[in-house]
């Protein structure tokens, strides 16, 4: 069904449009009429016409004005004007409003009926589009929270490639790389630092959910995580590393505000903690400092900024190129590694001179914990007595600028080893497999017997074993035992009874089959294939 409107001071004229249409569209179209421009436009706002004929020369306010007037509350409907004027100046301003026809009077039935099946189509067209619309909204309502959740548990348990942390911004529409974290607790009611019935509030909050959801984005451009226990964690986009007084001041008033909202929407007791400005890798380091600020507050709203609860810098310490250079050391970034540490060295030296003492313990500071983040990180073995050199390295230094080549040395040394080490295990371990599976194949040997032999689940010696060796296990014992089987049937003194039990088959049969669906001949016919070949080689 179509609304149409149609807006002219001669009667005969609506009276024949009111014709044509009910004619040649029946069914199809609820017409209305009105003759002056102050009706016309009081009727566009009662009855929300789709398309509109309109004369331009009506008492009062004209066509082309009405249309302006009409444009502010409905720019989605079509109009045709209707005007025996053929002036330019009228027909210049209707292309500027965006008409769709000028038609001039006296008109045929013909000319009305295209250009109202021309107003339909576009119509359609519009509400098909409207409707598609409303469908892909509907669904990003329903997988963006999921999207968000993802992102949210990415960047605070870093359990994702960085790829995929560029996928879930992409998806987001995030440009910020730095941001901070909130979290929302909730229970019953807060006693001091307290929130009581956390554990009713958080099944509560389930229902109130999209509630929290929309009150946070109404807030703040915002991504908002899945509730966890009875906290929301929030990621609150920043453009810079550093947020001023004006607008640490201004966030917690907003979230005093958002705290007090939250109450009265879902009738349950929220307290607001914010975390410093950090880097997206750095995320979790935020939220915990969220946490901490509203354990050492009895506030409704606590800014870490505001307490004494986390490391403070000098202006001039270089943090960033010190998170720079650890995050290049975690990721196994050798070179980039090695170019970082010589850089914070060379800081130290423009900054501090040859004999300051706070360069040598920082220097051996930084290198005792890369290398601890080198222990856990790439599956060392540790060794109480293995570092008993290196203060009496670093003290004996007769100039700090001696040491840079040993302090980046050893960054590159323990970047090196988080990336190698676990390779290197990983290739030990298949190593002592294969060692096992030679010693064994004539058994009846498993996966399982093997796996336990290495304090690893099957699944996951399988999968190992597969990258490693190129071949599942199955294959990779068949293999063993197939060649053995050919060097004992090139053998005269051998029975076949004698070789399947060496290559650990029970069943003459079984085996047969087998040795035939990896060489293409039977045990048989593979040895007298080898006595035909002994025999050529006499002669």
């Amino acid at each position: 069904m179509y609304r149409v409107m149609l807006a002219d001071d001669e009667g005969i004229v609506l009276d024949s449009l009111k014709l044509i249409i009910e004619k040649h569209f029946p069914g199809q179209c609820q017409v209305e009429t009105a003759k002056t421009g102050r009706d016309v436009i009081e009727l566009a706002e009662q009855f929300r016409p789709d398309i509109a004929f309109m004369d331009i020369q009506m008492p009062g306010i004209n066509g082309i004005e009405a249309i302006r007037e009409i444009q502010k509350n409905n720019p989605s409907m079509e109009f045709i004007i209707l005007s025996a004027y053929d002036r330019f100046d009228y027909a210049r301003e209707a292309i500027n409003l965006g008409v769709m026809e000028y038609i001039n009077k006296p008109f045929s039935a013909s000319a009305i009926v295209e250009v109202l099946e021309k107003a339909m189509k576009l119509i359609e067209s519009k509400r098909k589009k409207r409707s598609d619309d409303l469908l892909i909204k509907e669904k990003m309502e329903t997988v963006t929270p999921i999207i968000e959740n993802g992102f949210i548990y990415s960047i605070m348990f870093q359990e994702a490639f960085e790829e995929d942390i560029q996928n879930y911004k992409n998806l987001l529409s995030l440009d910020a790389d730095y941001g901070c974290m909130l979290a929302l607790v909730m229970g019953d009611d807060q006693h001091g630092n307290y929130m009581t019935n956390a554990v009713g509030a958080s099944v509560r909050i389930q229902k109130n959910y999209a509630k929290v959801r929309e009150a946070l984005k109404e807030t703040w451009n915002c991504v908002v995580g899945s509730v966890i226990s009875n906290k929301i964690p929030v990621f609150i986009p920043c453009e810079n590393m550093k947020m001023d007084y004006e607008e640490r001041i201004e966030m917690i008033d907003v979230c005093r505000e958002l705290a007090r909202k939250l109450r009265r929407i879902t009738d349950i007791s929220f307290r607001v903690g914010i975390g410093s400005v950090r880097r997206l890798a750095e995320s979790m380091d935020s939220y915990e400092e969220a946490l901490k600020a509203l354990v050492n507050s009895t506030g409704s709203v606590a800014h870490v900024d505001d307490l004494p609860i986390q490391c403070r810098y000098d202006e001039e310490y270089p943090i960033d190129l010190e998170n720079d250079l650890f995050a290049k050391l975690r990721d196994g970034e050798r070179e980039e590694c090695e170019r970082l540490a010589g850089q914070y060295f060379d800081w130290m030296m423009e900054t501090y001179d040859e004999q300051n003492m706070s360069v040598k313990l920082k220097t051996l500071e930084f290198v005792l914990w890369a290398e601890h983040l080198a222990y856990i990180n790439g599956g060392l073995t540790y060794h109480f007595q293995e570092r008993e050199n290196y203060l009496p390295l670093v003290m004996n230094a007769e100039r700090n600028s001696d040491l840079r080549g040993w302090f980046v040395s050893k960054f590159g040394d323990a970047c090196r080893n988080i990336r190698t080490k676990k390779e290197e295990h990983a290739n030990q371990l298949v190593v002592r497999a294969e060692e096992y599976i030679r010693d064994n194949y004539h058994r009846d040997l498993s996966l399982d017997e093997v796996s336990r032999q290495l304090d690893l689940s099957p699944y996951y010696f399988s999968k190992l074993f597969k990258e490693e060796t190129g071949s599942n296990f199955v294959e990779y014992v068949t293999n063993l035992r197939i060649g053995r089987a050919k060097e004992m049937l090139s053998q005269e003194e051998c029975s076949m009874k004698e070789i399947c039990a060496e290559v650990g088959y029970s069943d003459p049969n079984y085996f047969s089959r087998i040795f035939k669906k990896n060489t293409g001949l039977t045990p048989t016919e593979y040895r007298e294939g080898t006595r035909g070949q002994k025999h050529v080689e006499e002669v």
